[in-house]
């Protein structure tokens, strides 16, 4: 289930929340998505929330202030934020313009991610499923 009116999906996977960002996120859809996270958390007591930047070739300073943000909001909710798809071009970014995004963990897949909160997701033929186990990240 799609929930929020950003321009970014904010998927419910059961427990967990997926957002995948696709191409260049202008500050205001940056914005509009940091508040639709922070309501979906809220609404739908999601104990963590999957952001997939694999789409992005840079983050800047403000995006990267918003991701930031959205892993503190998450915390404030109970949950745990993961960054999932970085680029080794957006990492060496991040890295010169020292920018940390403290509390957002990292992890290479969705796949990884999700196994952090006891989810495993699976290809079946042509469709994925995902199966949870109920267990939250260490």
């Amino acid at each position: 289930m799609q929930l929020g009116a950003s321009p970014v999906p904010v998927l419910d996977l059961g427990g967990i929340l997926l957002i995948s960002i696709q191409g260049e996120l202008p500050d205001n859809a940056a914005v509009d998505l940091r508040t639709d996270v922070t309501l979906a958390l809220s609404d739908t007591g999601a104990r963590g929330v999957i952001i997939d930047i694999c789409g992005l070739d840079m983050v800047d300073s403000f995006l990267a202030r918003v991701l930031a943000e959205v892993a503190a909001s998450a915390r404030l909710l109970a949950a745990q934020a993961v960054l999932v798809g970085m680029r080794p071009s957006v990492a060496i970014t991040l890295v010169e313009l020292g920018l940390t995004l403290p509390g957002l963990e990292t992890a290479r897949t969705v796949s990884e991610a999700a196994s952090r909160f006891g989810v495993e997701i699976r290809q079946t033929g042509d469709r994925s499923a995902a199966r949870g186990t109920d267990r939250t990240p260490t």
